[in-house]
């Protein structure tokens, strides 16, 4: 049965609940995180990463990956005018080897590790949002951010803040619109890399192909928040979901 797959593996949190119950719950996490990156740019892997692997880490990355394609792809349909070309041009070439070493992690962490890492990464990014430091925008900050994205997306699926904090600073459409051209081209990468690497299971890809359709709906709502709530708003309100969540990973994989 199509359930079946959707069963928690054994270590999980929701192992004895009904799968259905880690669908919605997942599901929603889902939502709101595409809501959020619909309307700022970045949060879909923020919002949605910590808690999928909180409730099934062997879901992780692969079935995030797949379910966060979507989005990138309807923000450059919408704003593809406001892309900065020659970030793009440095940028994602350079996410090629943190895409390698990233596959590499994958193999070698168990899942529940691999949620820890989840966690710091999470809080590691809440910690330099709110910092608000300033990078220019060079070639050189461009490769390392590219770099540093390839290995935290393909290892954990949340490879949004080393971009995100360095056009953080530029006009919000811009913004969207180049972290989107970027995620779209960096997920394909993490996706193939994680696939010939033999870390892609039928469980993974139907988790996340299933979570699609939730991805398209909040982009729709992103679109219809975006002129009625403020950026500042659902970003202090994504900061402290993803920081419970990531505190939930690490105290999990402490107490085992």
């Amino acid at each position: 049965m199509l359930s079946d797959l959707f069963r928690p593996e054994p270590g999980s949190l929701l192992v004895s609940v009904d799968p259905w119950v880690l669908l919605a719950v997942a599901g929603t996490a889902v939502l709101a995180g595409a809501v959020v990156q619909s309307s700022v740019g970045v949060g879909l892997g923020l919002v949605a990463a910590p808690v999928i692997s909180f409730l099934d880490p062997s879901l992780m990355p692969g079935a995030m990956l797949i379910t966060v394609v979507l989005l990138p792809a309807l923000t450059l349909i919408q704003e593809w005018r406001h892309v900065d070309w020659r970030g793009i041009a440095w940028g994602v070439p350079a996410r090629v080897p943190g895409t390698v070493l990233g596959v590499a992690v994958v193999a070698v962490l168990e899942p529940r590790t691999l949620a820890a890492v989840v966690g710091v990464m999470v809080l590691a990014a809440v910690v330099l949002t709110m910092w608000s430091f300033r990078v220019r925008i060079t070639p050189a900050s461009i490769v390392t951010a590219g770099a540093l994205s390839g290995l935290s997306g393909t290892a954990t699926s949340i490879g949004g803040p080393p971009m995100a904090l360095l056009y953080q600073y530029e006009d919000p459409p811009r913004v969207r619109a180049t972290l989107a051209a970027f995620f779209l081209a960096g997920s394909t990468f993490s996706l193939g890399a994680l696939t010939i690497g033999g870390q892609i299971e039928t469980r993974t890809v139907v988790a996340g192909v299933v979570a699609v359709p939730l991805v398209a709906v909040g982009f729709v709502l992103g679109n219809v928040l975006r002129g009625r709530v403020s950026p500042r708003v659902l970003r202090l309100g994504m900061l402290g979901v993803v920081t419970l969540s990531a505190v939930g990973l690490l105290v999990r994989a402490v107490l085992g």
